[in-house]
Parts: C-alpha cells; sequence; structure tokens
C-alpha cells in the first residue's frame, strides 16, 4: 500500500476525520492558513504542493500556468481560455462553480436540507426574515468545492448583482462527515449571499458561499474589499454589477460550498443527481419559460 493510499484510509474513518478537522482551533489556524499560504519563498511553496498532492487529487492540467508563486497563488489559479465551455442555451442556468452535487431540491416552506435528516432553515442561512420570504419554497442546489478543484466561481446567467451580505462566523469543515453530526453548519459558517436578478426574465437568484476551515475569505471582483474573518456582524454592500453568462465573479482562498438559491418552479437538469461533479458553466438547473 502507498503512503498516499495509507493515508487516504485513515483519513476515511468517519470518527479520526472529523477529530481531525474540527476538533481543533478551527479560526486560529484558518487564519494561520490564510497568512501562511502566501508566503513567496520556493521551498514552503514546494513543501506545500508536494504535500497537497499527497493527502489530495490535485489536478494542474486544465490551468492557465502550473508555475506558482505561493500556496495561495495555486489555490486561485486561473483556467487556460476554453478550459471551461458556456451552455449558452437561455433556458439554462449554469453552475457557478466546479463541485459536487450535494442536497437538492424544493424547500418546504423556508426550511432545507444539508444532508438527509438534517434540515436547517433559510432564515438562518441567510439572517433576514424578509429575505428569506423571497426565496419562501424556492429551488436550491448545494455545491460542495473540494480542495483540489478549481475554485473561482462565475455568473450562472446573465445577470446584475443587486447586492452582497457577508456574514462572519465560524469555519467548520463542510465535508459529508461534518454535515451527517452538525446540524445547521451552513448557517453557523462565514458566508455572503449575492443576490442576483437575471437578464431577460427577470427572476432573482441568491449564491450563498460558504467558507469554511483553512477557507475563510470570499473576493469577489465587483467589491473594493476582501470578505474575511475580520468583518463582524451582517455587513450589508451595494452593488449594481452587470455579468455576461460565464464570466468569473470572484474566488474562495481554498475551496468550500456554494448554495444555489432559485425560484420554485426551477429544477435541477434531469440527467444529474446528487453526487454528480459539475463544472462551470455546464447546464445545472432549467429555467422554465415565463409568459
Amino acid at each position: 500500500m502507498t503512503i498516499k493510499a495509507a493515508l487516504a484510509r485513515i483519513t476515511q474513518q468517519e470518527d479520526l476525520n472529523f477529530l481531525l478537522t474540527n476538533r481543533i482551533p478551527r479560526r486560529w489556524l484558518t487564519q494561520f492558513m490564510g497568512w501562511f499560504s502566501q508566503i513567496e519563498h520556493p521551498l514552503v511553496r514546494d513543501v506545500s504542493l508536494r504535500l497537497w498532492r499527497l493527502f489530495g487529487d490535485l489536478d494542474l492540467s486544465d490551468a492557465e500556468r502550473t508555475q506558482f508563486k505561493s500556496l495561495h497563488d495555486c489555490f486561485v489559479r486561473s483556467l487556460r481560455p476554453g478550459a471551461r465551455p458556456i451552455d449558452l442555451d437561455p433556458a439554462a442556468l449554469v453552475s457557478p462553480c466546479d463541485g459536487i452535487i450535494g442536497a437538492h431540491g424544493r424547500m418546504a416552506d423556508t426550511t432545507l436540507l444539508q444532508a438527509k435528516g438534517f434540515p436547517y432553515s433559510l432564515v438562518d442561512l441567510l439572517g433576514d426574515p424578509r429575505l428569506a420570504d423571497q426565496y419562501r419554497d424556492g429551488y436550491y442546489v448545494t455545491l460542495r468545492i473540494k480542495a483540489s478543484m478549481y475554485h473561482r466561481f462565475h455568473a450562472p446567467h446573465d445577470c446584475r448583482i443587486q447586492e452582497v451580505i457577508y456574514i462572519s462566523g465560524d469555519t467548520w469543515n463542510v465535508n459529508p462527515i461534518a454535515l451527517k453530526r452538525v446540524e445547521a453548519l451552513f448557517c453557523k459558517n462565514e458566508r455572503a449571499v449575492i443576490r442576483a436578478r437575471l437578464s431577460g426574465n427577470g427572476d432573482e437568484i441568491a449564491l450563498v458561499p460558504v467558507a469554511a476551515i483553512l477557507v475563510a475569505s470570499i473576493r469577489l471582483h465587483f467589491l473594493d474589499t476582501v470578505l474575511s474573518l475580520k468583518h463582524r456582524g451582517p455587513n450589508l454592500f451595494r452593488c449594481n454589477a452587470a455579468f455576461d453568462k460565464g464570466k468569473e465573479m470572484g474566488w474562495f482562498q481554498h475551496g468550500s460550498t456554494i448554495i444555489v438559491l432559485a425560484p420554485g418552479d426551477y429544477r435541477l437538469r434531469a440527467t444529474l443527481r446528487e453526487g454528480d461533479t459539475v463544472r462551470v458553466g455546464q447546464a445545472l438547473l432549467d429555467i422554465p419559460a415565463r409568459q
């Protein structure tokens, strides 16, 4: 058995995995990682990338470049042109990120699922009862971004960003093991609510990037500040930023989760199932025709 296989077998033990990734000083470790990952020293960079390849399935075959200044530089890497074709069908809401499809479906009033048997409240997620009312009985899809995946996210349709709400919080791991053990985990972690209005039919959707351990900080191109654990309380940022479908909006500092909120008559593309991997620009939800 190789070292990589042995390490993978150990970390797949649920109790040990949960202990290693959650029963530690999460915020301190996350802030430390934010500092450490940006050290531009060849030895630090090279050792870090070797360890990343050892523990994960890092694949740089579609990266725009494969030489990096730091670990962070690799985390937020861009893609070579054409690596993510965008489905231009106006009836398709495309995936904003590379990710694995998790819990999804029609909300029961304002209740969603993070895993089977683990409901959580849309009010708690968004932090505003009036905003939650706008998505009542809506449709949602959870997209988990693994650490080795491409970490930037893109506009799922032609749209205009109306506002961003940043909510400071914890940094629990958001892997499947934690989702089955920590109630309302997404409502505990640092997150942002990006509200957008689609061009054409005027529907409102929301993207909710949720940070996690080692992942805190969200960078949005249309804001002049990095959203990080240093912020407190909900912070409201008014916006008027237009995006074409597939255009890059920002990135996580590492990898985490994006929850897509849409009207209740949207549906997951029939060919997709929970556990499937989707990529930026791939059709994710079908948009119904409006009269």
